[in-house]
């Protein structure tokens, strides 16, 4: 009689090798790998202190400017820096003014920075400021577009407006933001001897008892240190290099100081270059060596040479941060060229732009002009169109100046 095979016996048994060959197999995988219930695979590495707000200013992309690019021939590109998140290339100023007042001392925390603005250095401290554990203070003339007040205000900053006057007048709005300092920081010293000293801005009084800290956006340095460590290397690496000409705007010089010196300092043969709007003296000075016209110098000077609405850009004087300039020309611009180009870019580009920005563009393609066809050039898109509606954007406003928009394509522009 055939013995029958214990075929449940060899079944058991197969599973138990295939069991503990498994087991072993795991045992020396999880030697190989990683932990996966350490959050760091060197645990002697340290992760980066996050800084909120602060770490989304600056690295903002540098896109193709695409209908500029088809009509000159050349590779326009810009600088979005109205992707900063208080709308602004002024954001990253206000970083490096506020982070190195605090590292000297000048400025505490609990302190108020103040600051004479058409706007949007203003928004960009105002944006900044309580980041830091800070106060805002802006003086700003009162022609400069609604809604940039209003914004400020928005932001918790207190806003002073004033009429425009010229620098060397006691009362103009920059002039006017040294002097609140100076008093917040009389409140703190008062304050120290247990006495009280009030500021008050339109009825309403402000605790400055922890002192104050004037930015001086056109003549404190750290307006240009903030391009020429940022800015200036950002552009350079986007482009690794390969770049034939920087072109913007100045006000307080800041921009095309720090990315200019950096650039030529990385290579000298690209060419920088300065756009310049009505009343501004800054063209004579890099075209000519001096201010003013012959006309000018004469004395028959506009009454009021800023009568443009390319707002936060055109000086007549020079200030220690356009000084770092290093430039090889300059090229003219006009409001009616400002506008025309806004709206052209809107219209083909979907980019919706500030005054600024928009000089910097008819810059541009003056430089795609003066080089010719196969050359990069990058600019400064400054802002957006936000905060430029009720003068820039404003179709009755423009039509009373004679500024209403009415080409179809580039030919306000190009010239043959």
């Amino acid at each position: 009689m055939a013995t029958e095979k214990p075929t449940g016996l060899y079944a058991a048994a197969a599973l138990s090798i295939t069991l503990v060959s498994y087991l072993l197999l795991s045992s020396q995988a999880s030697r190989l790998l990683p932990r996966r219930n350490s959050p760091h695979r060197n645990p002697s590495t340290k992760p980066k202190k996050r800084r909120g707000l602060i770490d989304a200013i600056g690295n903002t992309p540098l896109i193709r400017i695409n209908s500029l690019c088809e009509a000159t021939g050349c590779e326009i590109l810009g600088k979005a820096e109205f992707l900063n998140p208080g709308g602004s290339v002024k954001d990253r100023v206000a970083v490096k003014i506020i982070e190195e007042a605090l590292k000297s001392g000048a400025l505490v925390e609990g302190g108020v920075v103040t600051e004479g603005s058409a706007g949007s250095t203003a928004i960009s401290i105002a944006t900044v400021a309580p980041a830091y554990g800070c106060k805002c203070h802006v003086v700003i003339p009162d022609d400069a577009a609604a809604e940039k007040a209003q914004i400020i205000e928005a932001l918790g900053a207190i806003v002073e407006r004033v009429r425009p006057v010229s620098i060397t007048h006691t009362d103009h709005f920059v002039n006017v933001a040294r002097r609140r300092a100076l008093e917040a920081n009389e409140s703190a010293a008062k304050s120290k001897l247990g006495e009280t000293f009030e500021i008050k801005n339109n009825g309403r009084s402000k605790d400055y008892s922890k002192g104050g800290f004037f930015a001086d956006q056109f003549e404190n340095l750290a307006n240009f240190r903030a391009h020429y460590e940022g800015t200036g290397p950002e552009i350079w690496e986007q482009t690794e290099g390969n770049l034939d000409a920087f072109v913007a705007a100045a006000g307080t010089g800041g921009t095309v100081a720090g990315v200019s010196r950096y650039i030529k300092e990385k290579n000298p043969n690209v060419k920088c270059f300065l756009i310049d709007p009505p009343g501004s003296g800054l063209f004579n000075r890099v075209t000519r060596g001096v201010m003013y016209t012959k006309e000018e110098a004469e004395g028959r000077r506009l009454k009021n040479p800023f009568d443009t609405i390319t707002e936060g850009i055109g000086i007549n004087r020079l200030t220690k941060n356009f000084l770092m300039a290093e430039l090889d020309g300059a090229y003219r611009g006009t409001d009616k060229e400002a506008v025309e180009m806004s709206r052209y870019l809107l219209k083909n580009d979907g980019l919706f732009l500030g005054s600024s920005s928009a000089m910097n563009c008819v810059g541009a393609v003056r430089a795609a002009e003066a080089l010719g066809p196969g050359h990069t050039i990058v600019t400064i898109l400054c802002d957006s169109g936000m905060r430029h509606l009720s003068k820039f954007y404003n179709a009755q406003y423009l039509a009373a100046v004679g500024l209403t928009p009415t080409s179809t394509g580039l030919e306000f522009l190009l010239r043959h």
